[in-house]
């Protein structure tokens, strides 16, 4: 039937379906994750032992699957529904290192780039910001010249992550993906010396900074000049590049608590220290450290002082021979702002080394060209990281990404608003900007019935003792048993549990939302849909949200009679009118008139 008017009723109860609905609402980790990878989907695949299909889905969003597979901070395992319930979370990044080792050809990955645009982009820094948003924008057929200080590919996730935790041929193997794309890059020129930042915007039609935070801090207590301090930047940088720091001496104390400082104490036993400390003012429990760090730390014998903090460094003749702690009460003042508070207990620890694991800070290359807010950031415009001057973008450590996968989602948002740039179209134009980063699922359905705690699996390590003293890989990741297992962990968050229930939607769509989408856009529905309902409310029943899909159906009736003379609008419904229309006449009745 054409031209059926349907009540405004309806449309509006349709439209609370359209806005709630959950059937098309990525999972947790999916949204989490600031590139928005379908952990569950590739997931799945690995525990099917689909192991280049997964890889296929990872590599859709991702470049670094091995690396991110050993190093990612993994907020997707954060938010996972196992960790929420059970604080044992899908071992995402184990799954997706074990495929990429499985299944990464370089005859398989996607070369495809855009028609040449004749634009000219530059691009500061080839740390994992500035590789996606050179990847980005070689897909749009611009061309692409990194500027790297380096003499190699990755940036601080090259020298800072140290060797057993991401061998280097990985990131070698990795980035070969930007030579293949036609990715310039200039290795050991030094943007703002070798190249003053004005010439560069002077040469190119556009401008991405992405060359981290290179800077190391000190916190300026008492004998913080003493010969034997050191920040971390500096001490994981030789070591990456040595596998040695002379400057150091046998016992070390590292002040921090998150992986940094993991990185920097576990470090030091390879460099051959005989005592290795740490203190922070987090206590064991509130580490920012992740966990595995924190264990792995334990296990090769790092003393920690965790809940105390640094009050004052010892020296004699300059020298460091020590650090007085002091016992922490509290980190945050009521109003949630750093103002750590101390008790007057305090005990000395002799060490002859001191590393600051304490932050980092951007460097200025622009001379002064850019404003720069605390710990050296650019200020820019949060949505689309552009900077008060046209054409010039910033991305990753630069403009606030804090761990790898972030950086990466901050160069592909810094390479999106280039390429608008670029072609003469405003920055904000067709954009969705919630996709281009982290975000809360609105996903929020119950857990599947008989869901069980089941304990997260975890690779084989090397013996502590032994991989203390080298820089060999620690981790020998998971066996194919272990993967399939793991992978069976996954509750595949979705709803549709409605479209689980009813064998008649399934028919018409994919679920409410779209058929009501559908409905609204097109003010028509097909009265074969309407009439297949059997009110029997079980799809109501299984939506978490309890939308009255019946009533809308059978609102939809109403109209469709209406519209109809009276009678159903159904072919095989005519033998029902003509039942009705006899059941009343005056020869098939005994009611009276009246």
């Amino acid at each position: 039937m054409e031209n059926i008017i349907f009540s405004q009723k309806l449309y509006d109860a349709a439209q609370d379906v359209v806005d709630g609905c959950m059937g098309y609402e990525a999972p947790a980790c999916q949204s989490a994750c600031p590139m928005h990878t379908d952990v569950k989907q590739y997931v799945r695949l690995a525990g099917e032992g689909q192991y280049a299909d997964a890889l296929n889905v990872v590599r859709e969003k991702i470049f670094l699957p091995q690396t991110l597979g050993r190093i990612c901070a993994h907020p997707c395992e954060q938010v996972c529904r196992r960790n929420t319930e059970f604080n044992q979370p899908i071992s995402v990044a184990g799954i997706k290192r074990f495929i990429a080792e499985q299944a990464d050809d370089k005859a398989n990955w996607d070369l495809t780039v855009g028609k040449d645009s004749g634009k000219k982009v530059a691009i500061v820094g080839a740390g994992p910001a500035g590789a996606q948003a050179a990847i980005e924008l070689r897909r749009q057929g611009h061309a692409v010249t990194l500027f790297e200080k380096l003499d190699v590919y990755g940036g601080m996730m090259r020298v800072g992550i140290p060797e057993y935790r991401l061998p280097r041929d990985v990131i070698d193997f990795e980035y070969s993906y930007l030579d293949m794309l036609g990715v310039e890059t200039r290795f050991g020129v030094e943007i703002g010396k070798d190249i003053p930042f004005n010439e560069l915007c002077k040469q190119f039609d556009s401008v991405i900074l992405a060359h981290g935070a290179h800077v190391g801090s000190i916190i300026p207590v008492e004998g913080h000049q003493s010969e034997g301090v050191f920040p971390a930047v500096e001490y994981l940088k030789e070591i990456s590049k040595t596998q040695a720091f002379p400057k150091a001496g046998k016992r070390v104390m590292v002040i921090g608590g998150g992986d940094v400082a993991m990185d920097c104490a576990r470090s030091s036993w390879r460099i051959g220290t005989e005592a290795v400390h740490q203190c922070s003012l987090e206590t064991m429990e509130t580490l920012p450290a992740s966990q595995i760090e924190i264990e792995e730390s334990l296990e090769e014998g790092v003393l920690f002082n965790a809940g105390w903090g640094p009050k004052r460094i010892l020296s004699e003749n300059g020298k460091v021979t020590g650090i007085e702690l002091q016992k922490v009460l509290s980190i945050f003042d009521e109003q949630g702002n750093f103002a750590p508070k101390y008790s007057e207990e305090c005990r000395t620890v002799a060490v002859d080394t001191v590393i600051f694991a304490t932050g980092q800070v951007v460097a200025d290359i622009t001379d002064g060209a850019l404003e720069q807010s605390r710990g050296g950031r650019y200020v820019v415009d949060p949505q689309t990281l552009a900077t008060a001057i046209p054409g010039v973008y910033v991305a990753g450590d630069a403009s606030g990404g804090a761990i790898v996968i972030q950086a990466m989602a901050l160069g592909r948002k810094a390479a999106l608003s280039t390429d608008r740039f670029l072609n003469d179209r405003e920055l904000n134009d067709g954009r969705d900007f919630e996709q281009e980063y982290s975000y809360d699922s609105r996903l929020n359905v119950p857990l599947p019935e008989n869901t069980e705690n089941q304990p997260r699996l975890h690779g084989e390590l090397r013996d502590a003792d032994e991989r203390k003293r080298d820089f060999k890989q620690v981790d020998f990741g998971f066996t194919p048993e272990q993967v399939t297992l793991e992978a069976s962990r996954c509750l595949q968050c979705s709803c549709k549990l409605c479209m689980n229930e009813c064998v008649m939607m399934n028919d018409f769509g994919d679920c409410p939302k779209q058929l009501f989408s559908d409905f609204i856009e097109t003010k028509s529905m097909d009265p074969l849909l309407v009439y297949s309902c059997n009110a029997c409310d079980q799809c109501t029943i299984a939506c978490p949200k309890d939308f009255p899909m019946k009533e809308i159906f059978l609102g939809a009736r109403v109209d469709f009679v209406k519209a109809n003379g009276g009678n159903s609008p159904m072919p095989g419904h005519k033998g029902i009118n003509m039942h009705q229309k006899l059941g009343f006449s005056r020869f098939f009745t005994m009611a009276s008139k009246g």
